[in-house]
């Protein structure tokens, strides 16, 4: 057995034959030619061509992944007519005298060694698209058709579901996948910024980049195993780990069974109550999970690890971008974005924070914020321009009075006036805070009249609760997650939040606890936001429960 470790671009697990393949490398000569301005309108036939190609290709992906996933297709047209990538082929021809399909060649190379050697994630994984523009290009000008992977010069003959290893895949090979008879893919390098990595996500194929195995292994036609769960690749498996990993793979494909029976129904009890199922993500990644297991919205967007994937500030355009896909993404659903949630464990090197003996009591979320408005206000005007676009609401982390509250809202009609003056449109999301501290929970009924939502944040909540350090793990027995207490106070919280008439949900580990969903509901928690994989299995025990028969003796377990 060989075992390769690679990133995983998308969970999952995939077991079957290995199929390499090998894109062939086109052939360029460098020839002299006299007439230069011949070569130039070959290219730009050949560009003119290439288009086309995309614009199919767009449309082919817009309806199998979508328009964020057929997007990459209209970048790719634009990249074609890039000035900068013209100029350079057009120059090689001219200067050099040489054939149209060499000054692509070689621009092609240039640009895609520039892109590589960016410090920045998304800007390398451009390097990719580079290759593929002028690989499309090169096959025009040649004389092939698309030369893509199932185009007519290089179809792959795939009798039976497989495993596609290659050195690297372009976005127009990934749509054009066969997605009955592809189980997973692995390639030797690839970025997971990569639109072919984007694509990968939205499908929904297990994949795996930047596996640093070659192909000139005899591995084709070999038994493989890919596990997108901790990104590793297996070859010729032995028994147990092919007996571990069937097992796995056999609860996935039940926890699949149960979303065709349980996707699109709504989240009511027997007895007729609802609850709102959302999810939890991190960045935009996470998007494709959250439409495949069926959230109502999304409870919270981590915003923070915006800041965490990067050397600097994120500038306010960057953030628009990042809060607009989100939106867009998600029409009509409610997106609950939480501002910046620095500190305690989640440290950011460049914002230069001066070292503190309780981090976790220190200088941390909102009080960042607060402290440095600089930082705020760009998040802000980037959250109140994007919501424009959907449903946005904003949430503000580690509230611990009503002052922090009312202080949030002058900053807010400062940008608000920033924006109008500057002629820019912004829409007026719901404003909430998270419940996370003792003192919050202690004074809802009163932070209930400044806003408009609560989330409880059962995370920190249970560590100032009970004066436990959750990162320390030899308090582990000490951290007791279903303390009465803890309940007692959730309980406190949607009470005082319904007598003044807005909506409490719990975001916190502790709403995927299946022992306690029934309690969420008989306590009257509206919505409940947790990791993509528990929505289904939350949403099974909401329509086998009966609130009211429940409610008879359900206090006594914790009480």
């Amino acid at each position: 057995m060989k075992v390769y470790k690679g990133k995983s671009v998308f969970g999952g697990i995939a077991i079957g034959k290995i199929q390499v393949y090998g894109r062939g490398e086109k052939q360029v000569k460098r020839v002299k030619v006299e007439d230069t301005k011949g070569e130039v309108l070959r290219y730009r036939e050949a560009t003119k061509e290439a288009i086309e190609q995309l614009k199919a290709l767009y449309e082919k992906a817009l309806q199998e992944v979508g328009k964020e996933g057929a997007a990459i297709f209209e970048i790719h047209q634009i990249m074609l007519e890039d000035g900068d990538y013209q100029e350079s082929i057009e120059n090689i021809i001219h200067i050099q005298e040489v054939n149209a399909e060499y000054a692509v060649a070689q621009t092609g190379d240039n640009f895609a060694q520039m892109f590589a050697s960016m410090e920045d994630d998304y800007m390398r994984g451009r390097a990719a698209d580079v290759k593929d523009i002028s690989e499309r290009l090169l096959s025009v000008l040649q004389g092939g058709e698309s030369g893509l992977l199932g185009g007519e010069e290089e179809k792959m003959s795939v009798r039976e579901p497989v495993i596609i290893v290659a050195d690297d895949l372009a976005p127009s090979e990934t749509v054009q996948l066969d997605k009955d008879m592809v189980l997973s893919f692995v390639t030797a390098h690839g970025s997971l910024n990569s639109h072919t990595a984007i694509l990968a996500r939205t499908i929904g194929i297990p994949a795996l980049v930047g596996t640093g195995l070659s192909l000139d292994e005899a591995i084709d036609g070999k038994m493989g195993i890919v596990d997108g769960t901790d990104g590793t690749f297996y070859v010729e498996p032995d028994e147990e780990t092919l007996s571990r990993l069937e097992k796995a793979r056999q609860e996935e494909l039940l926890k699949k069974e149960l979303l065709q029976t349980l996707k699109g129904k709504e989240n009511v009890t027997l007895d007729g109550q609802n609850i709102l199922l959302y999810a939890n993500i991190g960045n935009i990644k996470d998007l494709a999970a959250v439409l495949q297991n069926d959230a109502g919205g999304i409870g919270l967007f981590r915003s923070e690890f915006i800041y965490l994937e990067r050397d600097d500030f994120p500038t306010e355009e960057e953030q628009f971008k990042i809060y607009r896909t989100v939106a867009e993404t998600m029409g009509k659903k409610r997106v609950v974005i939480r501002t910046l949630d620095i500190g305690a464990d989640k440290q950011c090197g460049y914002f230069n924070m001066e070292k503190e003996e309780n981090p976790a009591m220190g200088c941390r979320a909102i009080r960042i914020c607060l402290t440095r408005p600089e930082i705020f206000k760009t998040q802000l005007r980037a959250l109140f321009r994007a919501s424009v676009f959907g449903k946005i609401a904003i949430m503000y982390p580690m509230i611990t009075s009503v002052w922090e509250v009312r202080k949030i809202k002058e900053i807010v009609e400062e940008i608000k006036q920033e924006l109008q003056a500057q002629g820019i449109a912004y829409g007026e999301p719901e404003q909430g805070i998270m419940i996370e501290t003792p003192a919050a929970a202690i004074i809802s009924d009163q932070l209930a009249k400044e806003v408009d939502f609560f989330s409880i944040g059962t995370n920190d909540l249970t560590q100032y609760l009970l004066a436990v350090d959750r990162q320390n793990t030899a308090l582990d027995d000490f951290c007791d997650t279903h303390h009465p207490a803890i309940l007692r106070m959730i309980e406190t919280v949607v009470e005082n939040a319904h007598k003044v008439g807005i909506w409490a949900g719990i975001c916190g580990e502790l709403g995927a606890d299946l022992e306690f969903t029934r309690d969420f509901l008989a306590m009257g928690v509206d919505e409940l936001s947790v990791s993509p994989g528990r929505i289904l299995p939350i949403r099974k025990i909401v329509l086998e429960t009966d609130v009211s028969a429940y409610k008879k003796d359900w206090r006594k377990s914790w009480k």
